[in-house]
């Protein structure tokens, strides 16, 4: 294991970790507390590693031009891919119809007491991303605010360029901190995700697939639609990296995504492989990946447009291409204002159910089985930041072995 690198061991680890929770079951929840540990690590390092990641990537890139030349294409691709995702949504749950012959006296409400959102708009999810207190946001962990307080703080310092020297070099003493930190707390990966993968198959067992099991396969057909159709597209055509040096390379991201359930849990080895394994440079890598980790949420699109369908199918619900555009609207804003945290597309799918017209009584029974379809999605929403972040990497020239060469940014041909 010590020869291995990170993606075989944290294969090795799942593979041992699903084995024990398939032969001890509930027996081998013992060690949830090895679980729990890893996740509080991984906490423990997300926000200061945001923080500075986001404003030693801005500051590093050195000209307000690049800045917004590259951040406009950075939002672009999480908007566009975000919308796209959301149409491969639909388009699946339409084709599969997950809730036909799923009759609505199956419905059980028993179950995980599920709070109601509050009704979003553009304003509210706007404003809700200016934090009032910085020092509050950080004691928080509010990534978005997080995010944007620390890009402007990195927009300030590339403004006023060599006065603020002595900061610069503070912040990027403070990443490499947090750097080596990450290398450490990623020593433990292969156990953490270990105890997760078992306590989660020993807990929830098998039969999770099989209480809804066209609603989950939809969900894992959605994802990997939009993998074939979108991320394969922009993988071969815009970043032109070879398919199976792409998919080898994710091996260990995916494998933590699956475990963790959540993209911000996920972003130090999201960072780690891109930078070391891709040879992105690290000033696009730090301001583009923690900002996908909670803007970037593909899978929810997916998982919402699912869902919004399987709901609309049992109630016997026929929406018109207009209240699906609008759906389409609607997801694109949800998906950039949730959380990247586990479970967080539960709550917001009450809001939107409730928006679109739809009963909310299915949400207790898919509370139940909602482990898997969040692990799925997981692992396309850090898909996506990955790919996207690749893709104006090589529109940029800003891979590490094109630094010698000076490459100018690469356009598409029209």
């Amino acid at each position: 294991m010590k020869k291995a690198n990170l993606a075989t061991q944290v294969l090795i680890a799942f593979v041992i970790g699903t084995s024990l929770g398939i032969i001890f079951q509930k027996d081998i929840l013992f060690l949830q507390p090895v679980g729990d540990i890893f996740l509080r690590l991984i906490q423990m390092i997300v926000i200061p590693l945001i923080f500075f990641s986001i404003i030693g990537g801005i500051a590093n890139i050195g000209d307000i031009s690049k800045l917004r030349r590259i951040g406009s294409k950075v939002v672009g691709f999480y908007v566009i891919t975000t919308i796209l995702s959301t149409i491969i949504g639909l388009s699946v749950a339409n084709l599969m119809q997950p809730g036909k012959g799923f009759s609505a006296e199956q419905i059980v409400t028993g179950g995980e007491t599920i709070k109601e959102a509050a009704p979003m708009t553009v304003g509210g999810t706007l404003l809700s991303m200016i934090p009032d207190n910085p020092l509050h946001a950080l004691s928080e962990g509010n990534i978005m605010q997080v995010i944007v307080f620390a890009a402007f703080l990195g927009i300030v310092m590339t403004v006023l360029g060599d006065k603020v020297s002595t900061v610069k070099k503070f912040v990027e003493e403070g990443t490499l901190i947090m750097f080596k930190l990450t290398d450490i707390v990623m020593m433990t990966t292969p156990f953490g995700v270990m105890a997760l993968a078992a306590c989660s198959i020993g807990e929830y067992g098998t039969a999770m697939f099989s209480a809804l099991g066209m609603f989950i396969l939809t969900h894992y057909v959605g994802a990997f639609s939009v993998i074939i159709l979108l991320y394969l597209f922009i993988i071969k055509v815009i970043a032109r990296i070879p398919l199976m040096e792409f998919f080898r390379k994710l091996t260990s991201i995916w494998l933590v995504a699956f475990s963790t359930t959540s993209s911000s849990g996920t972003l130090p080895v999201s960072l780690k492989v891109t930078e070391e394994e891709f040879h992105v440079k690290s000033e696009l890598a730090s301001f583009s990946l923690p900002l996908g980790a909670t803007i970037n949420m593909n899978g929810i699109a997916v998982y919402y447009a699912v869902t919004i369908i399987f709901v609309s199918q049992i109630y016997g619900v026929d929406l018109t291409l207009g209240q699906q555009a609008m759906f389409i609207f609607l997801t694109t804003l949800i998906s950039i204002g949730t959380p990247g945290i586990p479970a967080s597309g539960i709550v917001l799918s009450i809001m939107l159910l409730n928006t679109m017209g739809l009963p909310t009584a299915i949400m207790g029974m898919i509370v139940g089985i909602f482990r898997p379809i969040d692990m799925i999605h997981t692992a396309l929403n850090v898909t996506g930041d990955v790919v996207s972040t690749l893709a104006v990497a090589r529109m940029e020239g800003m891979y590490q072995e094109e630094e010698e060469t000076n490459a100018s940014p690469v356009t598409l041909a029209p």
